[in-house]
C-alpha cells in the first residue's frame, strides 16, 4: 500500500497560517497607531484644560 501524498494540503495550512498571522500583526499595528493617536488627543485635552 501507498502513502498519500499530502503535501499540498501541508503548503495550503502553512500558507492559511501565515495569512492568518500577517492578518493579526496588522490588526496589531492598526491598534498601536489609533492608541496613540488617542493619547496624543488625551494629552492635548489636558493641556487646554490646564489654560
Amino acid at each position: 500500500m501507498q502513502t498519500p501524498d499530502t503535501s499540498s494540503y501541508m503548503i495550503l495550512g502553512y500558507a492559511l497560517t501565515f495569512i492568518v498571522m500577517g492578518i493579526y500583526v496588522f490588526s496589531m499595528y492598526i491598534r498601536n497607531r489609533n492608541l496613540k493617536r488617542d493619547l496624543e488627543t488625551f494629552e492635548s485635552m489636558e493641556k487646554s484644560d490646564k489654560k
